[in-house]
């Protein structure tokens, strides 16, 4: 069965007594990332109206959004309806709804012409804030057919609006069949740059002809005209940390969507949710710092059998003095059984870092840092996509894996299956037994000292002993097979190694491995006291090294 191509078009105004910071947070981190995560939407937009004081625009909703699909069939299918009802749509989203005034259309698509030099805004590279959207809503007199309407159209009016300047696309829909209404209404989207010719002469000229007067009073009963500026284009990850510090801001969490969004403190915020990869692997993660949507971006990526908690102290050490960034950390593939059905290998690690910047919309990471499989998940990343990586550390890793792996990390596998350890919904996890001598090999002796640390090291622990037996199986396999060493010569981004000084071999091994990065080596940096995680043993000091690393950068 075919399928039909349209739009979901909504038009909005919240109440005065609704928070505007509850009412984008909300929008804009739950309501259109939800629909984002659906495969048969393929992007989403919210538009702000430009026209709220002249006569067209007074007294009309302000906002406006618009997602394009393939499918107009799907929804009214199971998956989008869904996002209507307990658990998926939350209290907050019920609380808020009577508090906005809603205009919901559905559109099958007529046709479309483009500017040879248009790009697609959701493309992470082409954001076009600012541009320009011109709706154009028609409904017809009785009797009247849109045949002529179409005409019109198709040979003068789009041919006289691609002069205009800064016109970048001309899209005509018609109302949806899935509506199954009996009054039709005809609606055009005119898209243009933010520096365009609206108002101008070659515009005029478009809508002053004979044969668009005729249509206008002959044909058409009613004119809609509103005109809109993008004012966010929407992900299937929430990103948006601008309201945190705003009047009227309220913390919530989605349990069935693993979405929750809270203030930090110090004018901050944090939203944790996830991705979902082509290949269905889930990667929880956690956005924070800056709330300015255009703050460089820092991503942070564990070792295996941790989670993101290992760099909460190195969080707050490197915020607390470079406040003007936002930081990325992530669970990576293995911490749960949704790993995902590819085998995992580094360069699907690396690749997961970039789903996570097209998620979140982000064309370049200031800078990515990583420990262990993590560590050798970033130099492949800066090693394969230089131009969306802007500089890396990698700690405590190798660049090609010791001979001894799969053997090694085969019968740490084999002690997890023999101590069968259950876990949450009676999934089998690691256990206590691999958790502990894996945990007492990542530290320093002096870490144990009965204080902080030793407590720090035992939340470590934790993590090591309730990370999935599946993910952790599927996860090795990456650390069994690679070998950057090749083209270690050729890296181009600028890089620093950082290893405890406590931990094996590896200060030895990392100096020799920064010594063949690029064409003149790279700095190693070595952190006194620390094992295998420095970042939870000496988080000042890694927090130092990566903020002199990206002031460098800038």
């Amino acid at each position: 069965m075919a399928r039909t191509p349209g739009i979901l078009y909504v038009t909005m105004q919240p109440s005065a007594s609704l928070p505007a910071a509850e009412f984008h947070d909300w929008y804009n981190n739950e309501h259109g990332p939800n629909r984002l995560r659906l495969p048969f939407i393929h992007n989403g937009f919210r538009y702000r109206a430009r026209d709220t004081t002249t006569s067209e625009g007074k007294g009309k909703h302000e906002w406006m959004a618009i997602y394009d699909t393939d499918d107009m069939d799907a929804f009214n299918a199971e998956p989008y309806l869904a996002l209507r009802g307990a658990p998926i749509q939350t209290q907050r989203e019920r609380d808020i709804r009577p508090s906005v005034d809603i205009d919901r259309r559905s559109y099958d698509l007529v046709s479309s012409r483009e500017a040879a030099d248009f790009k697609k805004l959701e493309k992470i590279e082409n954001y076009g804030r600012g541009n320009v959207m011109v709706s154009v809503r028609l409904s017809l007199k009785q009797g009247k057919d849109g045949k002529e309407l179409d005409k019109w159209y198709e040979e003068e009016h789009i041919d006289m609006l691609a002069k205009v300047k800064g016109w970048l696309r001309t899209r005509r829909y018609v109302t949806a069949a899935i509506d199954n209404k009996d009054e039709v209404e005809y609606m055009a989207l005119h898209e243009y740059a933010p520096e365009n010719g609206l108002g101008g002469d070659e515009f005029k000229a478009a809508v002053e002809t004979p044969w668009a007067k005729d249509i206008m009073t002959n044909l058409v009963a009613e004119k809609v005209r509103r005109e809109y500026e993008l004012y966010y284009t929407f992900g299937p990850a929430p990103r948006d940390l601008q309201n945190f510090a705003l009047a009227g801001f309220r913390k919530w969490e989605s349990p069935a969507t693993q979405t929750r969004t809270f203030s930090t403190g110090n004018d901050g915020g944090a939203v944790e949710s996830y991705i979902t990869t082509s290949d269905g692997a889930e990667l929880g993660y956690r956005l924070e710092g800056s709330t300015n949507p255009d703050a460089p971006l820092i991503v942070l990526s564990n070792s295996i059998l941790t989670s993101y908690g290992i760099w909460d102290r190195f969080v707050e050490s490197f915020l607390a003095k470079n406040s003007q960034y936002r930081i990325l950390r992530y669970n990576t593939r293995g911490r749960t059984s949704k790993a995902g059905e590819k085998l995992v290998t580094m360069d699907v690690l690396a690749s997961d870092i970039i789903s996570l910047l097209d998620a979140l919309k982000v064309p370049k990471a200031a800078s990515i840092i990583g420990v262990s499989m993590g560590g050798a998940s970033v130099l492949n990343a800066a090693l394969t996509y230089p131009d969306r990586i802007g500089s890396f550390i990698a700690c405590d890793t190798n660049d090609k894996n010791p001979e001894v792996n799969r053997k090694a990390w085969g019968e740490r596998v084999a002690m997890c299956e023999s101590e069968n350890a259950r876990g949450e919904e009676n999934e089998t996890i690691v256990g206590e037994q691999l958790a502990e001598v894996t945990v007492r090999r990542w530290f320093v002796k002096e870490s144990y000292d009965g204080g902080d640390m030793e407590k720090e090291c035992e939340r470590v622990k934790q993590m090591v002993i309730n990370n999935s037996l599946e993910g952790f199986r599927k996860s090795v396999e990456a650390l069994c097979d690679y070998n950057f060493q090749p083209r270690m010569k050729d890296g181009k981004v600028k890089g620093v190694f950082v290893v405890g000084s406590g931990d094996g071999v590896l200060p030895k091994t990392m100096k020799d491995m920064a010594a063949r990065y690029g064409s003149n080596g790279a700095e190693c940096v070595e952190i006194e006291g620390a094992g295998h995680l420095p970042m939870v043993e000496k988080p000042d000091q890694v927090a130092e090294v990566l903020g002199k690393l990206v002031a460098s950068s800038s």
